[in-house]
């Protein structure tokens, strides 16, 4: 019967062969016959995120509800107590989940998907989000810091991802304390970045040390840059922006320099050829009258690529993709705000949870915008007319009717000629 038991149209995205693949590769498939087999666990945490805040019995019997109507639904069969689906999960434990994030999580994005490619270059960006969880004493010791001075209600985990613009997909992810610092999980993010992308990162991510390690991935960078950052003016070029170049602070108070040009390996210079793309966006709260002053606020943004050529991307281009950058940031409001509850996070209680519900979480947020990357490829249009809200209540619809994803049991049902 659990044969039967599926994500509804998201088991296009996730489907049962990856999950068995994975449960083979972590060793987690099953010797004997369980009511919760691994697969089903599997489907069930992932159903976690789609149907928010639901108990664990009700997001189980919406996993199986329609079944009944099959010949081959045993009617034996309960739905298993909450008690019985925890110790499930922690039969199964994050390794899976994660495994199966990483194989499926890739970009989205065809070669003519509106807004997420600049010249031939995938758009992506890196950040974070912090999550809260249970504050049951094996998370907090996992989770947070005892010498804390603020006294968080809740412990949270901290997460930096690479993902999508174009489509708000997230293809890798990192996971672990607050008390660990962005830049950090960011460099473990650099395996999953390709030559063919063009990787932007807000100015809280700028480290000297970052950049290189991502500019040794082949890949483009635009990041945004402190105001504080030195940057003298080498060339003058004709769309504005002016050739620079960003040091290494160690070496520079060393009194040497290891220019790119000298190595092979971004890594091991010491100084790197930069281009700087400066601007300023100013926004009018009201319109001025002769009697009210204008409320005009005005941010100025001091970005850095390694295009050095502007005829490779006009300023005007780089500061347009840069933007694009928040189509991300909205990616992860879809994870607090709609799979999850806003004021609510997690609701695992043990560490080991914590991490598969997360992973969870991800392959749920992925499928979904793979779906609505498909949906908006098909009908030619931008992806930001397609309501996330929207598409995650069909799914929910869809997951509840699952009598379009028979099992296959031949001793129930012979094969009969046509």
């Amino acid at each position: 019967m659990t044969d039967a038991v599926s994500l509804g149209v998201l088991s296009r995205y996730i489907h049962r062969d990856h999950i068995d693949d994975v449960l083979v590769a972590t060793g987690k498939l099953e010797k004997r016959t369980r009511s919760l087999p691994a697969h089903v666990v599997v489907y069930f945490v992932i159903a976690m995120a789609i149907f928010g805040r639901d108990g664990y019995e009700e997001v189980l019997r919406k996993l199986v509800n329609g079944l009944r109507f099959l010949r081959n639904w045993d009617s034996r069969w309960k739905v298993p107590t909450t008690g019985a689906i925890s110790q499930a999960r922690i039969r199964l434990g994050a390794e899976p989940m994660k495994e199966l994030f990483e194989r499926l999580a890739h970009p989205v994005a065809r070669p003519g998907t509106l807004g997420a490619w600049l010249r031939g270059r995938r758009l992506m960006a890196i950040d974070g989000v912090q999550i809260d969880m249970p504050a049951t004493p094996e998370n907090i010791e996992e989770f947070s810091n005892p010498e804390d001075a603020t006294q968080r209600p809740y412990p949270q985990l901290r997460s930096v991802g690479l993902g999508e613009c174009g489509t708000h997909a997230i293809v890798a992810a990192t996971l672990g304390s607050i008390y660990t610092g962005e830049r950090e999980y960011a460099e473990q993010l650099t395996t999953a970045v390709t030559d063919d992308m063009l990787i932007m990162a807000d100015r809280g991510f700028y480290s000297f040390d970052l950049y290189k390690h991502y500019m040794a991935t082949g890949a483009a960078l635009v990041w945004r840059v402190p105001s504080t950052l030195t940057l003298p003016v080498l060339q003058t070029l004709p769309d504005g922006s002016y050739h620079s170049e960003i040091t290494s602070t160690k070496t520079r108070r060393a009194g040497y320099s290891i220019p790119l040009t000298a190595v092979d390996d971004p890594r091991t210079a010491t100084q790197l050829p930069i281009r700087v793309v400066e601007y300023t966006i100013t926004n009018n709260h009201q319109q001025p009258s002769s009697e009210q002053p204008s409320n005009e606020q005005s941010d100025t943004f001091r970005l850095i690529t390694t295009i050095l050529d502007p005829d490779d991307a006009h300023a005007t281009e780089i500061a347009f993709a840069y933007h694009q950058r928040w189509e991300y940031e909205i990616g992860l409001k879809e994870i607090e705000t709609q799979l999850l509850e806003p004021g609510n996070g997690l609701r695992s209680k043990k560490p080991q949870l914590v991490h598969q519900e997360f992973w969870g979480l991800l392959l749920a947020h992925h499928a979904i915008r793979a779906l609505i990357t498909d949906a908006a490829d098909t009908a030619d249009i931008d992806q930001d007319r397609i309501s996330f809200l929207r598409t995650l209540n069909i799914i929910r619809r869809q997951v509840m009717n699952q009598t379009a994803f028979p099992p296959r049991n031949p001793r129930q049902h012979p094969q009969r000629n046509p």
